[in-house]
């Protein structure tokens, strides 16, 4: 189970402030209850049926930890006014009192509150790659990291087989061609994910090969790396 570590220290992290405001994740293979290990999984699969719809995850693992460590009691319900009503003192408090309950209950221990950014798909496909070429990505990526690389850029995969430069856009030639390679570097096969999840952006990288936008990438991809 992976574990929220918060200003701490880690392999390769160095900070002058003891790493104060700032968060990592580590996998700790006996972390967490059979209950919380079901609940992960279970978030798991919920954002993953609604990924096509709901393309941010929320950061629902990242708050999970703050709210255990924040005992703060249920969330008030929340007050909903009609385009016409009269907003009542009572319904600003019990709105108010909902959301420093909220924030109270996902702050971390030392002050800040852990967020993801997670929009962006250009920056972890290039680091992949420089790692692969180095010869560094076994020494850098366990195989629970590369598990997770996989199992961000599958749920990020749009529904015509490619990739975006960022994870509610359009598919385009960089994007999934990125993806495609990197996740064949990770192990993933031709015919491998749910739903034919690499044929289909193998597909995608075919049909779109001819793109007078980038020419380049389709014919260097079709040469060289046909399947």
């Amino acid at each position: 189970m992976w574990k929220l570590k918060i200003a701490e220290g880690g392999p390769g992290l160095v900070r002058g402030n003891n790493f104060i405001g700032r968060q990592h994740w580590e996998f700790v293979p006996d972390a967490g209850s059979p209950e919380e290990r079901a609940e992960v999984e279970r978030v798991r699969e919920v954002f993953k049926r609604n990924r096509f719809q709901t393309k941010q995850s929320a950061d629902l693992l990242m708050r999970m930890q703050p709210r255990k460590e924040n005992p703060r009691g249920p969330i008030p319900p929340p007050v909903k006014v009609g385009g016409t009503e009269v907003i009542t003192e009572e319904a600003v408090v019990t709105t108010l009192r909902r959301a420093l309950s909220f924030f109270s209950s996902i702050q971390a221990h030392d002050g800040h509150w852990p967020a993801d950014a997670a929009g962006p798909l250009l920056s972890l496909q290039p680091l992949v790659i420089a790692l692969y070429i180095t010869g560094a990505i076994n020494d850098t990526f366990s195989p629970p990291h590369k598990k997770e690389i996989i199992r961000y850029l599958y749920n990020h995969q749009n529904e015509d087989g490619g990739w975006s430069f960022h994870i509610e856009g359009h598919s385009t030639m960089f994007g999934t061609a990125l993806s495609y390679i990197v996740l064949r570097i990770l192990g993933e096969g031709p015919e491998d994910g749910e739903d034919m999840a690499m044929p289909r952006a193998r597909k995608w990288i075919l049909d779109h090969g001819g793109l007078v936008a980038i020419p380049m990438w389709g014919k260097f991809w079709v040469a060289v790396c046909p399947d």
